[in-house]
């Protein structure tokens, strides 16, 4: 929990800066910057398992044209005092993935509770037979294309709007018809898991869109919209980072 501590302390450093500067030059004009999230939420903790990569990234300098690197997601953990939700698990080993989870959170596979897949792209849901005994989630479109191709055990279920009552699933089109994210409060921040709604923080910066995604223009629309509602936004392919500031 140190980080969030850090990032109360960086924010909060912040908000004194700008009110500074205000003071110092009352013709210069500053947005005071406000929290989009609730202090009070049933989310006791989240964190960031893998950190994903793409396949080729062209701010590495690399072409479109074919693929460089194995390619993971971004796979992240959402707490509730009773309950555990794993997003996009992308180890398909059960060591590997069992070890990782194991170190980033103390947690073993047969403690998730729900699994949730932000959309149908295989390396979204690659490690989803780890978690046999938790539920998997995902947009009803992204959940009919994967349960179509018969390659699990059992069907991952079409989610409502929420889970848990605390947990928004927010449809997130572009990428894909079927991405959709989950939106959470914690600790008065906002924290958005986009898939690959947002692939890195260098396309959410350059307001771009990675080459698979489908609709450029309904993209853009959902940037928006995440944009709208989040403080933090943990993108398909990268570590999580601050929007809006």
């Amino acid at each position: 929990m140190r980080h969030y501590f850090f990032l109360v302390i960086y924010l909060s450093f912040i908000l004194i800066m700008l009110n500074s500067c205000k003071s110092l030059n009352s013709k210069n004009t500053f947005d005071v910057i406000k929290l989009k999230g609730k202090k009070n939420s049933d989310v006791i903790h989240w964190d960031v398992i893998t950190i994903g990569n793409l396949s080729r990234n062209r701010y590495w300098g690399e072409s479109e044209e074919r693929s460089l690197h194995s390619v993971i997601c971004t796979t992240t953990i959402i707490r509730l005092k009773d309950y555990t939700i794993i997003v996009d698990p992308s180890l398909k080993d059960s060591t590997e993935m069992a070890k990782e989870l194991m170190r980033r959170t103390g947690l073993a596979p047969d403690d998730i509770d729900v699994v949730f897949v932000t959309h149908e792209h295989g390396d979204h849901h690659a490690g989803i037979l780890n978690f046999p005994k938790a539920r998997w989630l995902a947009n009803p479109i992204a959940a009919e294309i994967i349960n179509k191709e018969n390659n699990y055990i059992k069907k991952v279920e079409p989610a409502g709007t929420k889970i848990f009552d605390c947990i928004d699933v927010v449809t997130a089109p572009g990428h894909t018809p079927g991405t959709s994210g989950l939106r959470f409060d914690f600790k008065g921040l906002s924290i958005f898991v986009a898939g690959d709604a947002v692939a890195t923080k260098d396309f959410w910066d350059e307001n771009r869109m990675y080459f698979k995604a489908l609709d450029t223009e309904e993209s853009l629309r959902t940037y928006e919209k995440i944009a709208g509602m989040s403080d933090i936004v943990v993108p398909g392919h990268d570590n999580y980072f601050f929007c809006g500031f």
